[in-house]
């Protein structure tokens, strides 16, 4: 007699895989697995055939256990168990390691539990199954063992049969017929059994042992097999109890025989920082006896938990477990990792002082265990580099074995693959877009990819990239955006993070900080724009507001000229007719004006920089606000500029299709066309061309992020851009929507809203709509079918959401509990709040319509307000819905849509919508869901106007933090280089030789740094500095030392000083015919700290120090006129 022979009359197939299984359990548990996986596979094939259910997307277990409408007969408990049966018995055929007896145990204690559910309700002899019983051990008869390549070959054998039936029926039409039939009685069969059948199933289930498996499921993704009787509940001594002996739950043993992790496993029912204590003190009996310290992970299998306090780090969650070379390398980094405040820096890679500064910075970051880092540098100032160069250094710290560089476009990827390569070539960069399988050190991604990445699982059941795959990633332009969309991946890898942003650190959000652990403003490093141009290596923007009338209010029909307004009259406007203006926000989205892109092209053309001797417009990008304002701009020029052959303007956008990116590279390349690019988002971030010289701004821009990374387009230097030795000093921004008044004014930006989606959002106001109710009891009763069914189809939709999704996992308390109907028969506020974490999860769940969901979405809304009185909100639903119903009933030719023609003549009408009710809202929202997709969606033509337009006269924006026009370093060389040829002077003579200035001197002084070639704006700058022109000047020439010595003279005459305080003088004097100007702090600043680390007074009494200062300041006036 065996477990499971209540099978062997209704299911002798099902019964002969299953007894062969547990035949197997104490001779070969990787048969008894095998097999207990095949009976499952033949079971859910059976229910699929009794149930007449659709097949899934995919014929394989897997997608008929995780279908919606599979999940929804089995529910989560059921659903579970056969999961937990399909991956031990997919481990049992693809990994060569030995399969624990125990774990075979227990797939066939959860073979039992779904044997009995089954039978219970799917036989016709439900009275005749154990429901009473649970599995045992005892009953199970004993095979001989069988090898693992006699059980893959079994496999293989049962799959072809299986492929080879179902071919044989799909091609015999009797053979289909009679199996239809015998379906067919035997359905009628079980309904009568189950009609007549008086049994109820008391069968304990065990789901709590179910859950508590997965801990097993998880560690054998990591590639644990927990074959040895020494992996679970290992003696350890030591313990603080009476009898000073304990039982580590797990122990992960690396291949020297010593262990590297101890798991501590508390039940589901409790929180698992109960276990960390427990851990620990494990630990330490590990460590006493081994000699070295494990890791530490405790969980309770919803949460799991790592604490390397060996290393310094206190416990952080995680979202599983670490294989054996990652604990092995997480061990062995404890001693052998270096301190990264001594390490060097490639200067090869990123030798600038501020990127080197930078790497410091994160690596002091590191060393003091902090695990994020946020990196602001200003675009073109080498940001890839730099993490190149800390990717290499802590790579060769010890630090990193992988990295992950994510972007959030190929084009993107392709360029730091292509940086990688050239920088960091021994890390062989892999790009996972198109090398999926590839292994190297550093891996290259987009966001969308690496999601999908992450849930793959190999041939053998493990998952290539595992929560400790990678030991640093790196997330190109940080901000909240990235986080809302893409944070499952930060929160799935347990890594090192270090973002990058070009977004001024002023402006970051103070979400984007929270999410380093940072304060807000206060990032890990910083290097502006401003900074960058100061010290020559990037050029800052001359930015120019212009815009034009209808740009900036729209067109309105009374404004136009009498001729304008006929052609006005004479546009299609579609069906809802002439409007009588259209406001700036509509120009250029559905109609364009010849003249407005004609006067912004001319006023490009005219006024933007040239090269080629001024014979050709530079390089340029035109922000365009869509692909048909793109596409407009493009015909507007070759229009105007028919000479230049139809090249020369070219839209380059994603709808570009594959040839975008060529024609990216031709925009790239100095000489060829085209030489204007009119993008739509493709090129507003991390397209390099340092030729751009002009940037049009023909959209309006409010994202503060977007905004600098588009600016950044062109602050790369270009020497001899305009001739040899004409470098680019700067770059036209020519707005034209009001972005820079905007920017300027440090206005708050936005980020854009986060768009959910349609699944997300009917979800929550399904919650919405259940909370509500429950909230109004008298509303309650009137529509308790309809809180049902809503709260129905909420349950539905979370038991669709399937454990093995990375993006579930971390919800699975949440999922698990509201799987199923009893929580939702009277929603907890807690509850709810949990079900609102949930909304917007992958679920098998899906609806295709889109049409018919959106129409779900207005009448739930409706729905809502009418229980929240919001009468406004309420009416503008009624307006929208009736004209639904009244393009329906245009359509009633279709018979799906003149069946329900009262109904929707009712609900056009205004009659039905007095006092209508909830429950008859919900009855149309069924009724007519299905019939939206046949109305006909309307779009407004595009309209094409030539009404004259006006430009406003063009003025000049200082952005915040960047002088406009002014390289400040070049300018500060150029000057110099002057200055010295003219040093017999009269003026610049008095001002070396430490005379009083007058102001005629000053204005010499200013005219000399005019010939010597400086701006109107560069001189502004000068003027503006501590100490005006004089000081300034002074600080490129510096002061005669003879004079600096006179100035001295008298301090040094009057008595007399030991060799140290003499010393110290003569310091002041280097410094001062040097830099021309010198403030008294500087003498508690080094070199002069060396000397006297205290300051001043440590070598000289306060009178002395007084006369020091004194004479510092006499110096410093002397170059400002009295």
């Amino acid at each position: 007699m065996g477990n499971f022979d209540f099978l062997r009359a209704e299911w002798p197939g099902i019964h002969a895989d299953a007894a062969r299984a547990e035949s197997y359990l104490t001779t070969d548990p990787r048969s008894a697995c095998f097999y207990s996986r095949r009976a499952i596979e033949l079971l859910v094939a059976h229910l699929y055939d009794v149930l007449e259910l659709p097949l899934p997307y995919a014929n394989d277990l897997s997608a008929r256990i995780n279908d919606a409408a599979f999940k929804r007969v089995t529910g989560l408990g059921i659903t579970t168990k056969l999961n937990l049966i399909r991956k031990v018995g997919n481990t049992a055929v693809h990994q060569p390691n030995a399969i624990p007896p125990q774990a075979a145990a227990d797939t066939l204690r959860e073979l039992f539990h779904v044997m009995v559910w089954a039978a219970f309700r799917y036989s016709t002899s439900p009275q005749a199954v154990p429901t009473g019983a649970q599995f045992d051990p005892a009953l199970a008869a004993k095979a001989a063992p069988l090898s693992r390549t006699e059980v893959a070959k079994l496999a293989q054998k049962f799959k072809q049969q299986d492929e080879q039936h179902a071919k044989e029926l799909a091609e015999k039409d009797d053979l289909l017929a009679a199996r239809d039939a015998e379906l067919a009685q035997l359905r009628a069969q079980i309904a009568a059994a189950q009609a007549s059948s008086i049994a109820t199933d008391d069968h304990d289930y065990s789901e709590a042992e179910t859950r508590d498996l997965f801990i097993d499921v998880l560690l054998n993704e990591a590639g644990w097999p927990l074959t040895d009787a020494r992996d679970r509940e290992y003696r350890v001594t030591g313990m603080p109890n009476a009898e000073g002996i304990g039982f580590v739950d797990y122990v992960l043993w690396g291949a020297e025989g010593r262990p590297l992790a101890v798991v501590e496993a508390k039940r589901t029912a409790k929180s698992a920082s109960v276990g960390q204590q427990q851990a620990k003190l494990y630990a330490d009996c590990l460590e006493a006896e081994f000699g070295r310290r494990p890791v530490i992970f405790y969980t309770n299998g919803y949460e799991h938990w790592l604490w390397d306090d060996a290393a310094g780090y206190p416990p952080r969650q995680v979202q599983g477990f670490y294989t054996r070379d990652e604990l092995e390398l997480m061990v062995q980094r404890r001693s052998a990792r270096k301190q990264l405040a001594a390490q060097p820096v490639d200067s090869e890679i990123a030798g600038r002082a501020y990127q080197v500064r930078a790497i410091k910075a994160i690596g002091d970051a590191f060393d003091r265990k902090q695990r994020e880092a946020l990196l602001v540098m200003a675009t073109g100032a080498g940001k890839t580099r730099t993490v190149i160069a800390l990717i290499e250094q802590l790579m060769k710290a010890g630090w990193v074995k992988r990295a992950l560089f994510l972007a959030d476009r190929t084009a993107l990827v392709n360029q730091a693959v292509g940086a990688f390569k050239a920088h960091l070539p021994q890390a062989s960069p892999v790009n996972l877009i198109t090398e999926r399988n590839a292994d190297g050190r550093v891996y290259v991604s987009t966001y969308q990819t690496m999601l999908r990445l992450i849930d793959e699982v190999d041939d053998t059941t493990q998952r290539r990239f595992g929560p400790g795959y990678f030991d640093l990633i790196v997330i190109d332009e940080a901000h909240r955006s990235v986080y809302a969309r893409y944070g499952a991946i930060f929160e799935y890898f347990d890594s090192l993070l270090v973002g990058l942003t070009a977004t001024p650190k002023d402006e970051v959000d103070h979400n984007t900080y929270r999410l380093f652990h940072l304060e807000d403003g206060v990032p890990t490093d910083a290097y502006t724009l401003e900074q960058a141009v100061a010290d020559g290596y990037l050029v800052p923007p001359r930015a120019v507001s212009v815009g034009t009338e209808f740009l900036l209010r729209g067109i309105r029909y009374a404004d136009l000229s009498d001729e304008e307004k006929d052609e006005w009259d004479m546009l299609e406007w579609g069906e809802d007719g002439r409007p009588d203006e259209v406001g700036a926000e509509e120009l250029n989205r559905f109609l364009f004006n010849e003249d407005t892109v004609d006067k912004v092209l001319g006023t490009l053309m005219s006024e933007g920089y040239k090269v080629a001797g001024g014979d050709r417009i530079g390089k340029t990008i035109i922000f365009a606000k869509n692909q048909a304002h793109a596409v407009f701009i493009e015909q507007r020029f070759n229009e105007q500029w028919p000479e230049l052959a139809g090249g020369f303007a070219r839209v380059i956008t994603h709808a570009s299709g594959p040839y975008a990116q060529s024609l990216i590279d031709d925009f790239s390349t100095p000489e060829k066309v085209p030489h204007i690019a009119i993008s739509v988002d493709m090129l507003d971030t991390g397209i390099d061309v340092p030729e751009v010289v002009n940037l049009v701004f023909f959209k309006l821009v409010r994202s503060k992020s977007k905004f600098w990374q588009m600016i950044g387009r062109g602050t790369r230097l270009r020497p001899d851009l305009f001739a040899p030795g004409q470098d680019k000093t700067d770059f036209f921004v020519f707005d034209f929507c009001g972005n820079l008044e905007f920017f300027s004014q440090n206005l708050p930006g936005s980020e854009g809203s986060l768009q959910k989606s349609l699944g997300q959002r009917l979800f929550e106001g399904g919650l919405g709509l259940v909370t509500a109710l429950d909230r109004s009891p008298d509303a309650a009763r009137d529509a308790r079918a309809l809180r049902d069914s809503t709260a129905a189809w909420l349950c539905g939709v979370v038991a669709g959401m399937s454990l093995d999704n990375v993006l579930v996992r971390p919800h699975r308390r949440a999922v698990e509990r509201l799987a199923v109907a009893d929580p939702w028969m009277a929603l907890s506020s807690d509850d709810a709040d949990a079900a609102l974490s949930l909304a917007g999860l992958p679920s098998s769940v899906r609806d295709t319509d889109e049409q018919a969901k959106r129409f779900d979405l207005l009448l739930l809304r409706r729905q809502l307000a009418q229980l929240e009185g919001d009468s406004a909100a309420a009416e503008r639903v009624r307006q929208v819905v009736q004209e639904i119903a009244g393009a329906l009933l245009a359509k009633t030719a279709i018979p799906a849509v003149a069946e329900q023609q009262v109904l929707l003549e009712a609900v056009a009408g205004d009659e039905w919508w007095v006092d209508v009710t909830l429950p008859m809202l919900e009855l149309a929202r069924i009724r007519l869901r299905g019939l939206v997709r046949f109305v006909e969606r309307t779009s407004r033509n595009p309209v094409y106007t030539d009404f004259e337009d006006t430009l406003s006269e063009a003025t000049a924006v200082d952005l915040p933090g960047v002088t406009p026009g002014t390289n400040l370093e070049r300018f500060r060389q150029k000057a110099s280089v002057y200055l010295k040829a003219h040093d017999d002077n009269v003026s610049l003579q008095r001002l070396r030789r430490n005379r009083q200035l007058t102001a005629q001197d000053l204005d010499e002084l200013e005219r000399m740094l005019q010939d010597a070639g400086a701006a109107v704006p560069e001189i502004e700058w000068a003027s503006q500095q501590p100490g005006g022109i004089g000081t300034f000047i002074r600080s490129l020439v510096g002061l005669d030392r003879s004079a600096i010595e006179d100035a001295f003279g008298r301090l040094l005459a009057e008595r007399t000083f030991i060799v140290d305080q003499v010393r110290f003088v003569d310091l002041i004097i280097d410094e001062l015919t040097t830099n021309g100007v010198m403030e008294p702090s500087r003498l508690f600043e080094s070199p002069y700290t060396d000397k006297a680390p205290t300051g001043p007074d440590m070598l000289f009494d306060d009178s002395d120090v007084g006369t020091i200062v004194a004479i510092l300041h006499d110096v410093n006036s002397h170059a400002v006129p009295a």
